[in-house]
């Protein structure tokens, strides 16, 4: 039988619970394999909790002490730990039936482009990138734009980064949010992130923020329990290690690197960081500390056993901050 929770289970909970349809399942494939990773239950009832919505202040063209003085009247807004342009934010007037308002992007604050919003643990990976001003940066997987745009103000809009992506519809979607935000450091690139592997340039800094099965982000989308198969895991494996293999490559020596994803599969998180590891003898972890609460990473899963040195990396369940699931890892060419 699969797992599941109907719509009158729905109803008794919290009402930050949407009830997207009248029965949400869980494959029972899915449920064999995240009951060996981590407790099933706080993961479902994590999982099909309405994600907080947040915001990331872009200090390009605006700061948090503007935007909370703008906002403070309607909102409350409450700091991201691990990101200090990051807001939490929460309509201040409910209505009668106690629910409230959530479009943020609505605001005219967002057309103007003084934040964006973005889910609090997708900050994470420029936060453990650091980009530096006047550098080199390869965003290699970059629409819509979330992680381009918190570079570029990271970086005060000096130096060169290079967005890139495949999807034409997710591209024009990173081209207007490079236009709102005030981006002048950034080019487009539409290509296969493997044909960089062509290009001369190497890069002071790159974020592989890959394609996934995004098994994080399953309280945003709930289409991830439809498409998920132990299939899609594995395709999914092939493209993020070539990918990763690609980005390696282009780093400049004693430049970093950060492969993330937002899904909880080992073979997508782990693994590939293992493949890494066993492909490039010029490679260190470097581990990444931040005010959060994580989990461990994997140390081996069906059949796969994988080095100690992962542990360096960043695990985080939808249940360990009440975001999205993300996997990081910080990445350094020695030589």
């Amino acid at each position: 039988m699969k797992e599941s929770m109907t719509q009158q289970d729905l109803s008794q909970q919290d009402l930050s619970i949407p009830v997207m349809r009248e029965r949400i399942e869980f494959k029972p494939k899915f449920v064999e394999r995240y009951t060996q990773l981590t407790d099933f239950e706080s993961f479902k009832t994590a999982s099909l909790a309405y994600i907080r919505k947040c915001i990331r202040v872009n200090t390009l063209k605006s700061s948090v002490p503007e935007i909370k003085k703008r906002l403070n009247k309607d909102w409350d807004l409450k700091p991201v730990p691990w990101c200090k342009e990051g807001l939490w934010i929460e309509y201040k007037h409910p209505d009668s039936s106690g629910r409230k308002r959530r479009d943020i992007g609505n605001l005219l604050e967002h057309a103007l482009g003084y934040f964006y919003v973005q889910e609090a643990a997708s900050m994470i990976p420029p936060v453990v990138l650091q980009p530096k001003k006047d550098s080199t940066v390869l965003d290699l997987c970059a629409a819509p734009g979330s992680k381009t745009t918190q570079i570029a103000s990271m970086m005060g809009n000096t130096g060169l980064i290079v967005a890139n992506d495949l999807d034409m519809n997710r591209l024009a979607s990173l081209g207007l949010n490079i236009q709102r935000c005030g981006l002048t450091n950034t080019v487009v690139t539409k290509m296969y992130g493997q044909q960089f592997k062509r290009c001369n340039l190497q890069f002071d800094f790159i974020l592989a923020d890959v394609v996934c099965s995004g098994t994080g982000t399953i309280r945003k989308s709930l289409q991830v329990l439809e498409q998920w198969s132990p299939g899609l895991v594995q395709r999914m494996v092939k493209e993020q290690k070539s990918l990763a293999r690609t980005a390696f490559e282009k780093l400049a020596p004693r430049g970093t690197m950060v492969y993330s994803t937002c899904t909880m599969e080992p073979e997508e998180n782990e693994g590939v960081v293992q493949f890494l590891l066993d492909t490039f003898d010029n490679l260190k972890l470097e581990k990444i500390t931040l005010p959060l609460k994580r989990s461990p990473t994997i140390d081996s899963f069906e059949g796969a056993t994988y080095s100690s040195e992962i542990k360096k990396c960043l695990r985080i369940w939808p249940q360990d901050n009440d975001t999205e699931g993300f996997f990081v890892a910080k990445i350094k060419k020695v030589k």
